[in-house]
């Protein structure tokens, strides 16, 4: 069995199962993590590293392209410069694929060589953002960044459903290369204040996104990742179990977390949309904030890549697409219950196949 399987399924065991796990099981898991972070060994401070883009088909790719581009360079992310691009990409998707040939001008008008193929792409780079909007063919272009051992960002949605996204995270374990993925609302001011203690420990918290969705991806995958990062970046890991209730227009969730938390995301799909939440604490209540623009996850990026530290551990990165997963499969018990053990044991299962012969 290999080391990211175990922590992977042992992230999101309800809490009564950790407490029976042996201390040798726990310093096993912990071990697994590092290895990933530390897979690589960082490059010299003064090397520039020459940043490869998967997928042109979404606004992310200029914009960070320029952050990472800009002259004079931003001190956090000196020596960090996008250099070239493979433009595919969803080939399924309307509203993805139909961007391309905007983007690709964009990119070429800021100087960066587009290549023909991922190999191509591959040999002129030290690290890749991997932005393809589908998630569905995430598994495929990540496994060939991990063989090539370069380290990897994977925009939102890691994949297009849990067994994926497992299977990704199994697959970097692997081949022992660093990757991470996250929503630019994780590194929201007031989220990570809230994260760093502002209300002390969050014993509730609610959070609201869009949640426009793509019929061949998990609902919340597709847009509303969003409010759930946010959701998750206050609460932490730990949810055990969770609900849903749906009509044409909005979605909520609840989950329940370890200790008798509780989390709500509340997805908006017609009227005024926006970004934000609430979080209860121990020693106050704070609003989440609005969205704070791309920056703040460029920095980690950046960081990132320099370091090859992972800057949220895999396991909650799972655990809440295992959320959304859950939420899902409430959707088809007409708003019953379902725990996070269940989804990722079938998850673990699918990944299994996916992943058979390929590792």
């Amino acid at each position: 069995m290999s080391h990211h399987r175990s922590y992977a399924r042992q992230s999101v065991v309800p809490p009564p199962l950790y407490l029976r796990r042996s201390v040798a099981t726990l310093l096993a898991i912990t071990l697994a993590v590092t290895s990933v972070a530390n897979g690589q060994d960082a490059p010299p401070a003064e090397t520039t590293l020459r940043i490869g883009v998967i997928g042109l088909d979404t606004s992310h790719v200029p914009a960070f392209t320029k952050s990472f581009n800009a002259e004079p360079a931003n001190p956090e992310m000196q020596n960090c410069r996008v250099v070239a691009a493979y433009p595919y990409g969803s080939r399924t998707i309307e509203s993805s694929y139909s961007r391309i040939p905007k983007y690709t001008e964009q990119m070429k008008e800021m100087g960066i060589e587009i290549v023909d193929s991922l190999d191509d792409l591959l040999d002129r780079v030290d690290c890749v953002l991997l932005e393809t909007n589908d998630g569905k063919p995430h598994l495929d272009q990540a496994l060939a960044v991990f063989k090539a051992g370069k380290p990897v960002f994977i925009d939102k949605p890691v994949a297009s459903n849990l067994a994926e996204v497992v299977a990704i995270y199994r697959a970097a374990e692997h081949f022992g290369v660093p990757m991470f993925s996250s929503s630019s609302l994780r590194y929201s001011e007031g989220a990570q204040a809230i994260r760093a203690g502002k209300v002390g420990r969050v014993l509730g918290c609610n959070a609201y996104s869009p949640a426009s969705t793509e019929p061949s991806h998990t609902d919340l995958f597709w847009y509303g990742i969003h409010g759930v990062e946010s959701l998750y970046t206050c609460m932490g890991a730990g949810c055990q179990s969770v609900s849903q209730t749906l009509t044409p227009g909005r979605e909520v969730v609840v989950g329940v977390w370890s200790g008798g938390r509780i989390g709500t995301y509340h997805g908006i799909r017609e009227g005024k949309t926006g970004y934000g939440g609430t979080a209860m604490g121990e020693k106050g209540i704070a609003p989440i904030g609005d969205y704070g623009g791309y920056k703040p996850l460029v920095v980690q990026i950046a960081k990132f890549f320099r370091t090859r530290e992972l800057p949220i551990d895999p396991n909650e990165t799972i655990e809440l697409y295992a959320f959304m997963e859950a939420a899902a499969e409430s959707r088809k018990r007409d708003g019953g219950r379902v725990t996070i053990a269940e989804v990722m044991q079938a998850a673990e299962k699918a990944a299994d196949k996916l992943l058979a012969g390929r590792l």
